[in-house]
């Protein structure tokens, strides 16, 4: 089934809902969004690709996009990508050469292949979230331009290392089942508990989120009592 227009969600929520699904139903749901300094990190990095409008810049065989709107009507999703780099393939003008691989650009000769880059802050993370972001963007791309994407990159700014990435089937399925899971947890208006976990440390939303507190399962009476307990236990400062 193809989504309408109206009905598409932004396919950053993916990574989000990889990380966690609270931070996704904060975001997405309640719309609650708090900076740290890895945010405003993060956000600098993007400096660059964050364009009111697409650039293009043609460097021999090489032709770097910035700032890309996406969209998939299969998944649902739609956004915009940092980097799409097209590497040519062919030397053939006519569009009906021989090579049918990649796409053509215009006023440029030959055929080219897109490659989405994912900027990224920090370093490659334990959980597939960046990837799944990664090949959503793929998807789109294949989408909207008719061809394959077999392959991308993530860039690491703590590293300053590109992490390329093949984009395979199981790493697509699950890109269409966090596509699914993002939907179904948006229509549902339900922000989920959560237990702390280590990353916590690193989200943004750890002081509005409350994991230590949302992710019990206790009375009002437990939680006041041990409050109350936790108060009596402080030493009260001497003047």
């Amino acid at each position: 089934m193809d989504f309408a227009e109206k009905d598409l969600l932004p396919l950053s929520a993916l990574q989000h809902l990889v990380f966690c699904e609270r931070q996704c139903a904060l975001i997405h749901i309640e719309q609650l969004w708090r900076d740290n300094p890895l945010t405003l990190e993060g956000s600098r990095m993007h400096h660059r690709t964050d364009e009111d409008a697409p650039r293009r810049e043609v460097r021999g065989d090489l032709v770097i996009v910035r700032a890309l709107p996406l969209r998939s009507f299969r998944l649902g999703l739609t956004g915009r990508a940092d980097v799409v780099e097209y590497h040519r393939i062919g030397k053939s003008s006519s569009p009906a050469g021989e090579d049918h691989a990649g796409v053509g650009l215009r006023g440029l000769p030959g055929r080219w292949r897109p490659f989405p880059v994912e900027y990224k802050r920090g370093k490659p993370k334990a959980d597939h979230c960046d990837e799944i972001q990664l090949c959503a963007q793929a998807m789109c791309l294949e989408e909207m331009l008719s061809t394959e994407v077999p392959e991308g990159a993530l860039f690491y700014g703590a590293v300053q290392r590109r992490h390329d990435v093949v984009l395979d089937e199981p790493l697509r399925s699950e890109t269409v089942e966090a596509a699914e899971r993002v939907r179904a947890l948006i229509d549902a208006r339900r922000t989920p508990t959560v237990k702390h976990q280590p990353k916590c440390r690193r989200c943004s939303l750890l002081e509005i989120c409350l994991p230590g507190v949302t992710g019990k399962r206790r009375s009002a009476r437990a939680y006041l009592a041990e409050a109350l307990a936790r108060a009596g236990n402080e030493e009260v400062p001497q003047p």
